[in-house]
């Protein structure tokens, strides 16, 4: 009987020990996708300002020509690149199927706010202001929080109000001092806030939608439709037909938008993986270090100038964005990790 029992003890023992170690690789399999979802799109935003720095778009008149030319451009390419993703896990039958459903209707709405318009707006942002853009759209986790308390009754604590105060706080350094050679900086920054604006209100959206549907098929539809409607829709309205056609003709714009729409791909991927293994809050907390990720990509490879406020406006409005969706002091309890 004794035997028995030690038997049964060492059994149970093991057990313990194998499903520890595989929950222990689940969470950090979903912190690896979390870090490298922030830095795909850190990677994104960069390449795309080097394709727009390609003719035609570099000479390209008016201000949203060639920000909606390279987003619907990114978007329908990172679509396609994720077409390619699900055909080979067998997924692509679901796309059609999600688009008939409530949920996948109530992303659908989602999308179109996180897609043309908020990448739009980032887009025209990135061409105004620069890399002082990035860090500006990372307020998104502010703007988020905030509409989860007016919509979904979701009361902020004090550490999300705190995180909310140092986003604002990190948006004003920013814009404490205006670079040279910038004339449309204040409107680049504005236009990188109403992306973060959208890209806050597609997450209530994708909250009411998003639970029932698989997030590598959301997140095909998202790419897909946000390319289509800014290639079909508002390219046209713009008048950058013209500039549309020039660019893919020119073949290296298009080349670098092809490899952003690969990141971007990678990106929204990752970040969704990472918000169902260790939950939305890390999953958001680590996807908003592209913020750090597109200044650094920026000051090393394109030749952004490093300025004190750039510095510490993105420090605190990372800082910020962890705060609100997260307590930074859960990453160093063991075991806390969801």
């Amino acid at each position: 009987m004794e035997i028995e029992k030690g038997v049964m003890k060492r059994q149970l023992s093991l057990a313990d020990n194998k499903k520890n170690a595989l929950t222990k690789k689940f969470k950090t399999t979903g912190l690896i996708n979390g870090v490298i979802s922030g830095l795909t799109y850190g990677i994104y935003s960069t390449l795309v300002m080097v394709a727009s720095g390609y003719d035609p778009l570099v000479s390209a008149a008016g201000f949203l020509a060639a920000p909606f030319v390279c987003s619907g451009l990114n978007d329908f390419i990172a679509g396609i690149w994720l077409l390619f993703y699900n055909a080979k896990k067998g997924r692509l039958k679901e796309l059609g199927r999600t688009l008939k459903t409530k949920p996948g209707q109530m992303l659908v709405i989602g999308f179109l706010l996180g897609g043309p318009i908020a990448n739009g707006a980032y887009l025209v942002g990135l061409a105004m202001a620069g890399a002082y853009a990035i860090p500006i759209s990372a307020t998104c986790s502010l703007f988020g929080a905030l509409f989860a308390w007016m919509f979904l009754k979701q009361k902020p604590t004090k550490r999300v109000v705190l995180g909310m105060v140092l986003c604002v706080m990190g948006a004003i350094i920013i814009n404490f001092v205006k670079p040279e050679g910038a004339p449309n900086f204040t409107l680049g920054i504005i236009c990188a806030l109403i992306a973060a604006i959208c890209w806050g209100l597609e997450g209530v959206f994708s909250s009411f939608g998003g639970a029932m549907i698989d997030t590598d098929v959301a997140v095909n539809l998202r790419e897909l439709i946000s390319g289509l409607v800014v290639l079909i829709l508002l390219v046209p309205a713009v008048g950058a037909l013209k500039l549309l056609g020039g660019t893919i003709v020119a073949g290296t714009p298009l080349l670098w938008l092809a490899i952003a729409g690969l990141s971007a791909a990678i990106s929204f991927v990752t970040w969704y993986k990472a918000n169902a293994t260790v939950g939305c809050a890390i999953g958001m907390s680590l996807n908003v270090t592209y913020a750090f990720w597109g200044v650094l990509f920026c000051v090393l490879f394109l030749g952004q100038t490093l300025t004190p406020t750039i510095v510490i406006g993105s420090v605190v409005i990372v800082l910020g964005a962890i705060i609100v969706t997260m307590n930074p002091l859960d990453l160093f309890r063991k075991g806390e990790v969801e």
